[in-house]
């Protein structure tokens, strides 16, 4: 189905509706919408695992793609710590200084900026 009709139809009928069904609606919408996160194979598994020790060691800035759940993000960071016993990675994001803590498996890809 189009999505120009999709919305016309919101559009035409929300005013009839509770808010909360108009949520309910927009939630399935989104569901729709989800992205699998994607199956790497071990060469891409190694291949990032050696991009964020040599990231870390050399204090190089990564763009790392992972999934969230529900889509794929990306973000720019630096590595500050990896763990192989919880198979956790923290970073710091460039521009915020937040740390971020993400597993391992949910890592899809990294590049070194």
């Amino acid at each position: 189905m189009d999505n120009r009709n999709r919305d016309r139809g919101t559009i035409k009928w929300t005013s009839l509706m509770l808010p909360e069904h108009v949520e309910m609606i927009k939630q399935v919408w989104k569901e729709d919408e989800r992205v699998e996160k994607p199956i790497l194979d071990e060469q891409q598994l190694e291949e990032i695992g050696f991009k964020l020790q040599q990231s870390m060691s050399d204090h190089l800035p990564l763009e790392v793609t992972y999934h969230n759940g529900f889509d794929l993000s990306t973000m720019k960071v630096k590595v500050i710590k990896i763990d192989p016993y919880t198979q956790k990675v923290s970073f710091t994001e460039i521009k915020g200084e937040h740390r971020i803590t993400l597993d391992f498996d949910k890592i899809t890809d990294v590049y070194i900026v």
